[in-house]
């Protein structure tokens, strides 16, 4: 008799592919170091792991076997009518959205960001550019290149918001879907999730799942409440970096308004009374002083008190309606 699959049994199926998927990833990478290098292994990895991940998928879902985790569990696959098999394109869809696209993702989201920084770099001087080491092979960073080339400087701006959104939130995504399969037990990866692939159970006991799925529930109460809390965390401290960026800005501008008013403020002082000048006076050599400062100092010496430069008290001038 079938019936649906519980949370445990798409657990432990889950977890037995990822180990199968893991040991072919783990082989092939070794063959690709073995035969051309570990610097090629490098370049190549995450393109040598995801051909792993296709071929382990092509030869067991699409072809319409079950996978090692799948016959481990004695569970298989139906469309969302549960009546039969999913059909070759809503397999090919999973496989498609469980793989390639996450590593598209990824890759353009990396580039991206590199391209962005890249600009930002270019735009402060090109002695500070950073020497990353990017292969120029992919054709998602050339076409990401034309395209940061085209925006505008505040598009660049926002495409930066975007890109730190995106990063933070697709982790948040994933958990969140984690959640709710502890909570609903039905889907485990959200690949399949959008697919509709669900799962029957065949044989076995029925109530061992049932008897566990409250554990389950709980867990997805607990993971849903922990998700909550990190995303106010997060939010609370995007708050404080943008309270602190405030502040810094407004504290630089202050402090700039400050040493113009210092400055200003010297450059208006007598250097003889050493308060602010009253009815300026300019001598000969071009230094300024209070006028009552200056005859004073000019009945006794007639010379510049900064300079020493001698002159006549009938040459001091005068500055009427003179500010600074």
């Amino acid at each position: 008799m079938a019936a649906a699959a519980g949370p445990a049994r798409l657990v432990r199926c889950g977890q037995k592919d990822e180990l199968y998927r893991a040991g072919l990833r783990s082989g092939a990478g070794t063959a690709l170091r073995g035969l051309a290098g570990a610097r090629p292994w490098l370049a190549w990895r995450r393109e040598v792991e995801l051909l792993s991940d296709v071929a382990y998928f092509v030869l067991t879902t699409l072809s319409g076997y079950q996978t090692l985790g799948e016959e481990y569990v004695n569970i298989v696959q139906v469309d969302p009518s549960k009546k039969k098999v999913p059909s070759f394109l809503r397999r090919a869809l999973f496989i498609s959205l469980h793989t390639v696209v996450p590593y598209c993702l990824e890759k353009a989201l990396l580039h991206l960001e590199h391209e962005l920084q890249m600009e930002a770099e270019e735009s402060r001087g090109p002695e500070n550019l950073p020497a990353l080491g990017f292969p120029s092979r992919s054709f998602i960073r050339s076409w990401i290149r034309k395209q940061v080339g085209e925006l505008t400087e505040q598009q660049k701006k926002r495409a930066s918001q975007v890109v730190g959104v995106l990063k933070q939130s697709i982790p948040l995504l994933h958990r969140l879907h984690l959640a709710v399969f502890y909570i609903q037990g039905t889907f485990y990866h959200l690949s399949k999730r959008v697919t509709g692939i669900s799962y029957l159970h065949f044989g076995g006991l029925q109530g061992e799942d049932q008897s566990i799925r409250s554990s389950y529930k709980l867990l997805g109460v607990i993971s849903l409440f922990h998700l909550l809390l990190t995303i106010g965390i997060q939010m609370h401290s995007f708050k404080q970096k943008q309270r602190a960026r405030q502040e810094w800005r407004l504290h630089r501008n202050l402090t700039h308004q400050n040493r113009s008013k210092e400055a200003a403020g010297r450059q208006s002082r007598c250097t003889l009374c050493l308060e602010e000048r009253r009815h300026s006076t300019a001598t000969p050599c071009g230094h300024l002083f209070c006028w009552e400062c200056i005859t004073a100092w000019c009945s006794t010496r007639a010379e510049c008190p900064l300079c020493r430069e001698k002159f006549h008290p009938q040459k001091l001038i005068y500055l009427r309606h003179y500010q600074m």
